[in-house]
C-alpha cells in the first residue's frame, strides 16, 4: 500500500526544507500532501509562496508520517497552534513517523514532549530549548524510533532520504540517490 505523508506549512517556513522533502518523497512513490496553517497559499521565509492542497484545520491523523519544516517564524506559528500540537501528538501516539528539521525539533516537537528521552538534532544552537532528557546529537540527521530530526536547509535531502528509508526501505533510497546523482 502507498505510504501517505503530510507536511505542515505556516508563514515563514523554510522553503528548501519543505519543497525538497516533498519532491524526494513523491519520487519515492509516496502520497504527500501539504497543509497550510491559515490558508492554501503560504509564503515562506524567502518570500516564495506555495499553494497547499488543504488547510491544517480538520486534518485527521490517518497518515504514515507528518513532516515539520523549520524556518523560525514558520515553526513558531505551528507551535502556537493548539490544533497543530494536537494533530502531531495524535500522529505520534498512533506510532506514525514524526519528522522535524531545523527549528521544528526545538520549537514544535520538544515543547509537546516528543523528544523526551530521545536522541535528536536541530539547527545548531536551537538545542538550548530541548528538555533535559533529550540527548542532542550534532549530526545532519538523527533517527530514534518514530522520530527523525535534522539540522537545516543543507541537510534536507539527507533528511528526506531518512524518511523514505524508514517508511519504504533502503533499496528505494539507493535508487533515488542514483536517479538524483547523490551516489
Amino acid at each position: 500500500m502507498m505510504k501517505k505523508a503530510v507536511i505542515l506549512l505556516a508563514t515563514g517556513f523554510e522553503e528548501i526544507e519543505a519543497v525538497t522533502v516533498v519532491d524526494i518523497l513523491r519520487r519515492a512513490g509516496m502520497d504527500v500532501i501539504s497543509a497550510g496553517l491559515d490558508s492554501n497559499s503560504i509564503t515562506g521565509s524567502h518570500e516564495i509562496t506555495v499553494a497547499t492542497e488543504r488547510k491544517i484545520s480538520g486534518l485527521k491523523p490517518d497518515f504514515d508520517a507528518v513532516i515539520i519544516p523549520g524556518g523560525a517564524a514558520g515553526a513558531l506559528h505551528l507551535h502556537n497552534s493548539s490544533e497543530v500540537n494536537g494533530f502531531i501528538k495524535a500522529m505520534a501516539s498512533k506510532g506514525a513517523l514524526v519528522a522535524g528539521i531545523c527549528a521544528a525539533p526545538s520549537v514544535v516537537m520538544a515543547p509537546i514532549g516528543l523528544l523526551d528521552n530521545k536522541n535528536a538534532t536541530c539547527y545548531p544552537g536551537c538545542q538550548i530549548d530541548f528538555g533535559k532528557s533529550t540527548r542532542y546529537k550534532n549530526k545532519a540527521v538523527v533517527a530514534d524510533g518514530n522520530i527523525i530530526t535534522s539540522q537545516g536547509p543543507g541537510t534536507a535531502i539527507e533528511f528526506a532520504f531518512a524518511i523514505v528509508e524508514k517508511l519504504i526501505g533502503r533499496e528505494t533510497v539507493k535508487k533515488l540517490k542514483k536517479d538524483t546523482l547523490m551516489d
